[in-house]
């Protein structure tokens, strides 16, 4: 990090200097921003790409970067290019441990997600700071849940947001499909009183955007050893706080990756020791049941992303297998939602819907919905008998040729 003039200069592999204003340098040395310098950006994929140890602290810097250009360009007001550039910066500080791994649980026990951020902001050692700087926490706070008139440059297809950890991800990761060319794409945004629409100049420079999502998507975001991963740290949290849900939970999610990893080990609790000491070795569990949409004969019965749901079936599937329930976990991610553009594109005479310009949208939307997969996973040695209980329980249809290629 590096003085220069009012403003420091801190040296990013992705966007070389990124500059930060002065009057918001004591935004950064506060404990919540700090903390996300020890929650990884990609929660377990380091088990699969070994140089994914990059931060939250490291993709806020770039996000903040990405606003105060994109403010700029757009030649917002002082205030709102403050306000947006700490909006950006302070985005991610709901993260818990591993970023979105417990996530689930924080929202079905205490009804809160990781953008539900307006106590820490005005309270604790933020409110002051950010009063300060002459931002209000209430603003800031209705920038980062997508409810201010200016959200789109945080929340929405192609935003900053997307922008930077597309950038970094792929970096980081060393998968060459996160290609976006941020700075045409900021280049060639505008605003229409207060929405954000594109040039036409731009339409390649988003197009590439969306098509790095949809194959960062499957090769990174939803990798399958990601996602085991991801599912044994959520049963061994579950396990964890089950004396007291809504009491120990709110303390787990203030704690960084190590001091939860720490906590888990320690426990006592077989269930939740034996789970941590498998993911911190890598023994992980194996898919005994990797399946799409078409294998799924009652799919729409499938409740997404529902830790009760998927516990209820893991239970299920273990009675019938004659394993204990740890011994089974099921994943049943979101179906993807058609990626739907608030972003209009400025032609000659109109203003039409990207999805309208690009014949790319409507294929990438056919991309998203067939990477859909329901994972079953066990400890190897019982793959086979929870892969034959699972197809009954789930009434899975018969193998597929698709399916061995999986």
């Amino acid at each position: 990090m590096r003085c220069g003039g009012s403003m420091k200069a801190i040296k990013d592999p992705v966007h070389g200097y990124i500059n930060v204003e002065s009057s918001l340098l004591p935004l950064l040395d506060t404990p919540e921003v700090q903390r996300l310098r020890y929650i990884r950006q990609l929660g377990f994929s380091f088990l699969v790409y070994p140089g994914a140890h990059h931060t939250r602290f490291e993709h806020s810097l770039g996000t903040m970067h990405l606003a105060k250009t994109l403010s700029r360009g757009l030649d917002l007001p002082g205030y709102e290019q403050v306000l947006v550039t700490s909006a950006a910066l302070l985005h991610d500080i709901g993260h818990g441990p591993f970023s979105h791994a417990i996530e689930t649980l924080s929202r079905e026990i205490l009804g809160r997600q990781h953008t539900d951020v307006l106590d820490r902001l005005s309270g604790g050692d933020l409110g002051p700071v950010l009063e300060k700087a002459g931002v209000n926490p209430e603003e800031v706070f209705r920038l980062i849940d997508g409810t201010h008139p200016l959200s789109g440059i945080i929340h929405g297809d192609l935003d900053v947001d997307r922008m930077d950890y597309l950038l970094r991800d792929a970096h980081y990761t060393g998968v060459p499909y996160g290609t976006v060319d941020a700075t045409r794409l900021i280049r060639s945004m505008n605003l229409s009183g207060r929405k954000i629409i594109l040039d036409e100049s731009g339409i390649q420079a988003a197009e590439s955007l969306l098509i790095a999502r949809t194959l960062m998507r499957s090769s990174v975001y939803y990798h399958h050893v990601s996602r085991i991963a991801e599912k044994m740290f959520t049963l061994a949290v579950h396990e964890y706080i089950r004396p007291d849900p809504p009491d120990i939970l709110p303390g787990m999610l203030l704690l960084d990756d190590a001091a939860c990893m720490q906590t888990l080990l320690h426990a006592e609790n077989p269930v939740v020791s034996r789970l941590s000491k498998d993911l911190y070795r890598r023994h992980l569990y194996k898919r005994a049941l990797y399946v799409g949409k078409e294998q799924v004969r009652e799919v729409a019965s499938l409740t997404s992303e529902s830790f009760p749901e998927e516990r209820k079936f893991a239970e299920e599937i273990a009675r019938t297998a004659g394993v204990h329930p740890s011994d089974v976990l099921v994943d049943i991610p979101g179906f993807p939602r058609d990626i739907w553009m608030e972003v209009q594109v400025k032609g000659r005479s109109s203003l039409l819907p990207l999805e309208k310009v690009s014949p790319l949208v409507t294929t990438l939307n056919e991309t998203r919905r067939s990477q859909w997969r329901l994972g079953v996973y066990a400890p190897e040695p019982l793959v086979d008998v929870v892969s034959q209980a699972a197809r009954s329980v789930l009434n899975i249809r018969p193998y597929t040729r698709q399916e061995h290629l999986v």
